[in-house]
């Protein structure tokens, strides 16, 4: 086993995903939050194709599959609630608009902790305020104060990353937003929800507003989006945020009224722009970055926790492979992502092209190429090998979680 000492920043799931792996392969792993706990709540995230299998491969199958929000399918709905459109989970082998595996962000990184708590060091409530690299490790400065040397450096602290701006450059550099705003909370069911996603779009204003259901059935997932080019979001300021919405989402019909009567006793309000991060490479000497710090598709891509999870099994075993020599192991991990996170990124580019209202001056669309956009869809659900790493160290899953 190789004792190579791993810090990584960040603890939603492209951490402890990256943490799993890392410890099977023979690390010591500490992941550092800054949030003083795991985030409840947030919006529904899916695993598709090949990512499926890395959740298998963590022995973890049986344990997302119970937390999964179990919804049946989607509905769009005018303004009336009469339904325009049905989509079911299992649609293309569960692998459609609404994925047989859909799970709440936060359940998911729930399973992840409780995966990974026994033999990960986990330090909440502080972040890396400072780091220097040198030709064997990295000096890290925590803002608690605490100083620490590490083999390798791993940036899993999501689109604003602090990590990447850190080490690569200013978020200016690197993000790309789609022109839209997204919005999640949970709201009390009184709503009638019943295991079906419910989507309402205004085709005056590409508004849109959704409910969807979650395991908790007392309870709801409210969903707003709005279109917002020019929106200069400051993601940690709530206050602001909910009055933006309110601001947006004046005026809207359908149920978005009372959605809008629990913005302020919610207890897991999220808003932010809609983008992606796009980088030449996704590491830099001993320091690399992994999930939405390094490759963001926008949750237009429905795929930012596939690429997640198939990210963390990749750079875990190609740095065990490589005998954790950094520069070897992060160039074969981006090599075989790259392919992988451009077919999603493009399908997220697509999607939120396909919510902005046409300009009625402008030239009819050409007819989409429905075969090149099945293969860019193929390629973004399976377009990825998942090695074995033969005779590279693995001490297995860990033991499922004991119930209370």
């Amino acid at each position: 086993m190789s004792g190579t000492r791993v810090l990584v920043a960040g603890a939603s799931i492209a951490g402890p995903a990256l943490a799993h792996w890392l410890r099977r392969r023979g690390a010591e792993v500490t992941v550092v939050e800054r949030a003083p706990g795991l985030r409840p709540g947030g919006q529904a995230v899916d695993a598709r194709g090949v990512a499926k299998e890395v959740i298998r491969r963590m022995g973890l199958d049986a344990a997302v599959r119970a937390a999964c929000t179990d919804t049946a399918g989607a509905h769009t709905v005018d303004v009336d609630g009469n339904v325009l459109e049905t989509y079911r989970a299992d649609d293309d082998g569960g692998d459609g608009f609404i994925a047989e595996i859909e799970i709440l962000r936060g359940d998911l990184s729930q399973v992840l902790y409780d995966d990974t708590r026994d033999g990960v060091e986990y330090v909440f409530g502080d972040r890396i305020a400072e780091l220097t690299q040198d030709a064997d490790g990295v000096e890290v400065t925590f803002a608690s104060g605490d100083r620490r040397r590490f083999d390798l450096v791993v940036g899993a602290d999501g689109l604003h990353s602090a990590l990447r701006a850190m080490v690569f450059g200013p978020r200016e550099r690197f993000v790309r937003h789609l022109g839209l705003v997204l919005a999640f909370y949970s709201v009390p069911n009184e709503f009638g929800l019943d295991r079906w996603f419910l989507e309402y779009q205004d085709p005056g204003s590409a508004r849109t507003a959704g409910l969807r259901p979650i395991k908790d059935a007392t309870r709801a997932m409210a969903m707003f989006g709005f279109p917002a080019a020019d929106s200069d979001i400051d993601h940690r300021d709530v206050e602001s945020q909910k009055h933006l919405l309110r601001e947006r989402m004046a005026g809207l019909g359908w149920l978005t009224p009372d959605i809008l009567a629990h913005l302020d006793d919610t207890p897991d309000f999220y808003l932010d722009q809609v983008a992606q991060v796009v980088m030449d490479r996704w590491s830099n000497g001993r320091v690399a970055l992994i999930g939405d710090a390094a490759f963001s598709s926008s949750p237009m891509s429905g795929a930012g926790t596939g690429l997640a999870l198939v990210a963390a099994y990749l750079l875990a075993g190609e740095l065990a492979a490589a005998d954790w020599d950094p520069e070897a192991g992060f160039a074969a991990y981006e090599a075989r992502m790259r392919s992988f996170v451009e077919a999603n990124q493009e399908i997220g580019r697509l999607h939120a092209e396909s919510r902005a209202v046409p300009n009625p001056d402008a030239e009819p669309a050409p007819e989409p190429d429905m075969e090149a956009f099945t293969a860019l869809i193929d390629r973004a659900i399976n377009g990825v090998d998942l090695p074995d790493y033969a005779g590279v160290p693995d001490s297995g899953p860990s033991e499922p979680p004991a119930k209370p």
